[in-house]
């Protein structure tokens, strides 16, 4: 194509990128004439959402009055773009007498701006498109590099498209009203439930569009838990569960998912020294296992618009999915590079991953490290402020809960021990240390080590 085609090209596009004339007038109109709704549409519209260049110059200037707290009406408009040259710039006096003759209904204005911004986001696709095209030719750049910029315009640009969630209490009573009626005609756990009963009690679930961190010190058995968790759900919902493994390789989560499963120590299943009636068990959990809808993912380098990506998937292929895992938060990566250190990188991504569990309606579980300030106590029972290199996992978590230190469980006088020990049984605590909805407590769990497993002791003692 040559250059003369190519600009044609572009001269075509651009006269007819999407646009609504009538519906910026509109809205322009009834700012003027009602500048309460000024307020309404700030808060949805950027200025380059109007199409026009005078519409924007006109915008532009509405929320320079609104700033300098000046009075709006087609006086003091007309007054304040001529004190500041921009008459011109908007197409002269006549202009704003066409708006004033506008039949107004302030009714249908937030559908005027969903009309306005849907015809701003298609313009802003039209021009990733090219900007898509345009990267495919950069050599001065690494591949990588380009793809994850595109990667976070094409995020930033889905997270654009929101809907209008405000609603009045009534609606909300509404809706309450026919739950309360639902649980009490079909009593049934709220949220996704754990397979650990007091768990389940204390949280009533794992809830939709909570974000929820199981933390520990290494080898305490967070990814086992995780596991366990993830198994327990799929086996009791059907749904559909994705596993993000950053730190072990897909045939070590199977590994240990076929151990936990079939109860063979996982040392036996990785040396192949199995008897006859452990080739049977192996053989009947590996039928069953295969039709389950449990999705591994071991990339080591994931960033948000990777596991947003995985999950629009699975949603597309299944039509429902419910529970993420991510194993563990301190590997993932951001594909900020205005970040300065670990610590704001992090917090942006637990950040990221409550608006996630938000935007999908689902719950995620995240994993992540304590500090080594835990092993340096003498109580080294875990709390908050352990939490590693970011306290925004504590603020942005809707329920945290914390493995502490395990425990033989045939001493008479319990020692701290390592869960990679072998042939032991040991107790460990799974702590809510925080639960925005509900209460705190403690739940008593056996770890078998020896099989990836964790059961939930009868004689709890929860706080």
């Amino acid at each position: 194509m040559n250059a003369l085609d190519s600009n044609n090209e572009k001269m075509i596009i651009q006269n007819s990128l999407p646009h609504n004339f009538l519906a910026e007038k509109m809205i322009l109109s009834c700012i003027i004439f009602n500048p309460e709704t000024l307020e309404i549409t700030r808060q949805n519209l950027v200025v380059k959402a109007f199409y026009f260049k005078n519409h924007q110059e006109l915008y532009k200037a509405l929320l320079k009055m609104e700033e300098e707290n000046l009075s709006i009406d087609i006086v003091t408009v007309t007054n304040f773009l001529q004190d500041n040259g921009l008459l011109s710039k908007i197409g002269g006096i006549k202009v704003l007498l066409d708006l004033g003759n506008q039949s107004l209904t302030f009714t249908y204005l937030n559908e005027y701006i969903r009309i306005v911004k849907e015809k701003f986001l298609k313009r802003c696709l039209i021009k990733f498109g090219y900007r898509v095209i345009q990267a495919g030719y950069v050599t001065n750049i690494s591949f990588e590099a380009n793809l994850a910029q595109i990667e976070k315009e094409l995020f930033n640009l889905t997270n654009e498209v929101r809907v209008n969630q405000t609603v009045t209490t009534a609606q909300v009573l509404n809706e309450l009203f026919f739950e309360l009626k639902n649980k009490i005609l079909n009593p049934k756990l709220p949220g996704l439930p754990s397979g650990f009963a007091k768990l389940d009690e204390l949280t009533q679930g794992f809830q939709k569009s909570d974000l929820i961190v199981i933390a520990g010190r290494p080898s305490m058995g967070k990814t086992a838990l995780s596991l366990n968790l993830a198994l327990n759900c799929i086996k009791i919902t059907r749904l559909p569960v994705l596993f993000c493994s950053l730190e072990m390789s897909k045939e070590q989560i199977i590994y240990r998912l076929l151990s936990s499963e079939t109860e063979i120590n996982q040392m036996k299943l990785r040396s192949g020294q199995l008897t006859q009636n452990d080739w049977i068990k192996l053989n009947k959990v590996m039928r069953i296992v295969s039709k389950l809808p449990f999705f591994i993912d071991d990339t080591s380098t994931l960033s948000i618009q990777d596991i947003r990506l995985k999950i629009k998937t699975i949603l597309l292929e299944q039509n429902e999915l419910g529970l993420v895992v991510i194993d563990y938060i301190q590997l993932m990566r951001s594909l900020n590079t205005k970040q300065t250190n670990r610590v704001q990188e992090l917090s942006e991504i637990t950040r990221d991953l409550k608006r996630l569990a938000r935007e999908f309606n689902i719950p995620i579980i995240a994993l992540s490290q304590l500090s080594r300030n835990v092993d340096n106590r003498i109580n080294q029972r875990p709390i908050l402020s352990d939490l590693r290199e970011s306290g925004s996992i504590e603020q942005d978590a809707d329920l945290i809960l914390m493995l502490s230190g395990s425990k033989i469980v045939s001493s008479t006088n319990p020692i701290s021990i390592s869960v990679n020990q072998p042939n032991q049984s040991v107790i460990t605590e799974l702590i809510i240390a925080k639960q925005r909805n509900g209460p705190t407590g403690t739940i008593k769990l056996t770890l078998n080590k020896d099989k990836i497993q964790f059961i939930e002791l009868d004689s709890g003692n929860n706080n």
